[in-house]
């Protein structure tokens, strides 16, 4: 199974709390038996193909699958939401979110500690400086490697320059401080 295909699955999965709370005291078998059919038998496909997954990624839509269970009614719905929404989506662009998702997972934890928190400060920026910074980050996708280097170096450039006009007028105030301690 395509790991594109796994992410449907744990996706699939995902719609389950909401299911089950509507179907709050009844057991699994019970609430299977409940089932029409054709939902009977598309569980137990996808039962198969999940079987099938190496034990690792299995473990791992198990953990994911047990946090969503964790998570508050309001956490649930906005999943249950947001799984709605990539149904709802034409299938190549539910293709390019899961080929986005592949390469977020492939980052290392650090990395997308890092991309969540650069995620978290563009979406609590006010809606001009959110729109600035969103044009900006598309401007560098836009950008060959040789124009992103030239434009660290610029950046690079830029900050040695702020760093020594801070250096500049520091050394300025301690003179204008020692001139001032001399006259008194």
């Amino acid at each position: 199974m395509t790991s594109g295909a796994a992410l449907a699955l744990l996706v699939t999965l995902a719609a389950a709390p909401a299911a089950s709370r509507a179907q709050a005291g009844q057991s699994a078998e019970e609430r299977f038996r409940s089932l029409p059919p054709e939902k009977q038998e598309e569980l137990r496909r996808r039962y198969r193909e999940l079987q099938q997954l190496p034990a690792d990624e299995r473990q791992r839509i198990k953990d994911n699958v047990a946090r969503l269970n964790r998570m508050t009614p309001d956490e649930q719905a906005r999943v249950d939401e947001n799984y709605r929404r990539f149904l709802g989506m034409p299938p190549e662009q539910r293709q390019q979110v899961l080929q986005q998702w592949q390469r977020f997972r492939s980052l290392s934890p650090q990395e997308r500690e890092q991309l969540r928190e650069s995620l978290r400060r563009v979406m609590g920026a006010q809606p001009d400086q959110r729109r600035q910074i969103l044009e900006n980050m598309d401007r560098w996708q836009r950008m060959t490697p040789e124009q992103r280097e030239e434009a660290r170096q610029r950046f690079r450039e830029q900050r040695q320059e702020r760093r020594q006009d801070r250096q500049e007028q520091r050394r300025e105030r301690k003179q204008e401080q020692g001139e001032r301690q001399r006259r008194h």
